[in-house]
């Protein structure tokens, strides 16, 4: 029997937000739950007694007027095409919006999926003078054109009595950047959040070590996001920009902080004209890997990547790189008997209207599980043969809607089958694989022939394979890579040669 192994429409979405392009560049998804876009700013009262820190760049790195910035913000973040998740911990970009506010969007964008109270804002020093070694703003708030965003102080005074080299010391944020531009984001998905703004003066071991344990020792049962404001490569071209980013982003989903700094090693010992740096906060963003498996993160998620020369305004001869990358906790929706067989009664009427009319039949599920975010892949097979699979990887669109769409596409569009006729439709049975996010693999000792599918991506070129095909074709795990390199267009044993191989896992239902 042949099974899919498989063809997916949207795979390129896939890649491109790993490697090249914005997530928040695609279309739009449900409407986000926002404030009203015309803003008072809030009077500075509602902030914990303390010293107030005025805007500083506010009218140059983003708009000035209340008004103009929600506006500016509130589009950023609705041009976002949402997954089914809520963060954790980030790690998001701190330029001027002109360059890294649609990356930025990307990530906050998520935290509507979320509860919280506090977000804990980690940055490295910019400019003099530096945090001895890391210095927190523990009382007041800061404030932007949208009102004041008040200070958990508890939370603060707690990271500040966890290590004597966590001080609180308001001089290194006076001109900060870092912290602030995250701000009206943060003010406009969550209106009631604190904050506690952290700068790193070094990267050392011992420093991040030191706030890596002040965090798991103080947010437990705190309702809190943590995110690492970095940009990433600094002033490369924009090719070599994107193959250094690409390594770092790679790095970073693999979950192990050692991989991102041997990244980073390799990167600046490779010569690469003009790069200074492959990330302004490594600190922060050693400290974000190191918590993660601590706070409950099984999933690592880049939801978007862009350069400075993406902008009008940029240069692609020296650019500075932008990723948005999302730690995050994944539960697989619980499909019971009943709602496998409803979907799958919903691909067949939707083939069945497609095919008579050009059209998928409207349906809204009673059950709200069923409108969970989800990748999907969905397969025709006729007299046990293969007639027909495409899927979705990315998981940005309701179940029941990705199964509705995949189901059309796979009785029409494969292209290596003539599309399905009408009459055909009675002897095709159908089969629904539901996938998890995909994670990135740097053990290929970890993969488990029938639980695991695959996806590979070298040179250019990318292949997926479902977990149950391996089963099927009596694979082991060398027998599956090769397949999966087959599937790709590569070479034999290509998935010896640096290939990037993610993993996913799917429950697969069918008729």
């Amino acid at each position: 029997m042949v099974k899919c192994a498989a063809r997916s429409r949207l795979s390129a979405g896939f890649v491109a937000a790993l490697l090249s392009l914005a997530a928040c560049a695609s279309p739009a998804g449900p409407a986000a739950t926002l404030p009203p876009a015309t803003v008072t700013p809030e009077p500075m009262a509602t902030a914990a007694p303390g010293t107030i820190r005025p805007a500083a760049v506010a009218g140059s790195w983003y708009p000035g007027s209340a008004a103009e910035l929600a506006q500016v913000v509130d589009q950023m973040l609705l041009g976002v095409r949402p997954i089914d998740g809520a963060p954790l911990l980030l790690i998001l970009p701190h330029a001027g919006y002109a360059f890294s506010g649609p990356i930025a969007a990307a990530g906050f964008r998520q935290m509507l999926h979320g509860e919280y109270d506090v977000a804990v804002i980690i940055a490295a020093d910019h400019y003099d003078p530096l945090s001895a070694p890391i210095s927190v703003w523990a009382a007041g708030g800061f404030e932007t054109p949208l009102g004041v965003v008040p200070i958990d102080v508890e939370l603060a005074q707690a990271l500040v009595a966890a290590d004597a080299r966590i001080t609180a010391d308001p001089a290194p944020h006076e001109g900060e950047h870092v912290v602030e531009v995250q701000l009206p984001f943060l003010q406009r998905v969550c209106p009631s959040c604190a904050v506690v703004p952290v700068l790193m003066g070094a990267a050392d071991e011992e420093t991040v070590q030191a706030l890596t344990a002040a965090l798991l020792a103080t947010l437990p049962g705190r309702r809190a996001v943590v995110i690492a404001s970095s940009d990433l490569s600094h002033y490369p071209a924009q090719e070599d920009a994107q193959l250094v980013d690409g390594a770092t982003l790679a790095a970073i989903e693999t979950g192990d902080p050692a991989a991102v700094q041997a990244s980073f090693e390799m990167a600046m010992a490779a010569g690469v004209p003009n790069l200074v740096t492959c990330a302004c906060s490594e600190g922060p963003i050693q400290v974000v890997m190191r918590a993660a498996p601590y706070l409950g993160v099984n999933t690592i998620t880049v939801l978007g990547y862009a350069t400075s020369a993406d902008s009008p305004q940029g240069d692609p001869s020296a650019v500075v790189g932008y990723g948005a990358v999302m730690f995050w906790h994944y539960e697989p929706p619980a499909l019971t008997a009943a709602m496998q067989e409803e979907l799958l009664l919903v691909a067949r009427q939707s083939i069945a209207s497609y095919l008579e009319n050009g059209a998928i039949p409207p349906y809204e599920p009673a059950d709200p599980l069923l409108t969970r975010y989800s990748g999907v892949f969905v397969t025709l097979e006729q007299e046990g043969e293969l007639r027909g699979c495409i899927g979705h990887t990315w998981p940005d669109q309701p179940l029941y809607l990705a199964v509705q769409q995949m189901a059309a596409a796979a009785a029409t569009e494969d292209p290596r089958f003539s599309p399905l006729a009408l009459e055909e439709l009675g002897d095709v049975t159908l089969e629904v694989s539901v996938l998890s996010p995909f994670f990135r693999l740097t053990d290929l000792e970890r993969i488990q022939v029938g639980v695991h599918g695959l996806m590979i991506l070298a040179a250019g070129q990318q292949g997926l394979i479902l977990p149950q095909v391996a089963v099927e074709e009596g694979w082991d795990r060398d027998a599956y890579l090769e397949a999966l390199c087959q599937k790709a267009g590569l070479g034999p044993g290509c998935w010896q040669e640096g290939a990037a191989i993610y993993a996913f896992t799917a429950q697969v239902f069918g008729e």
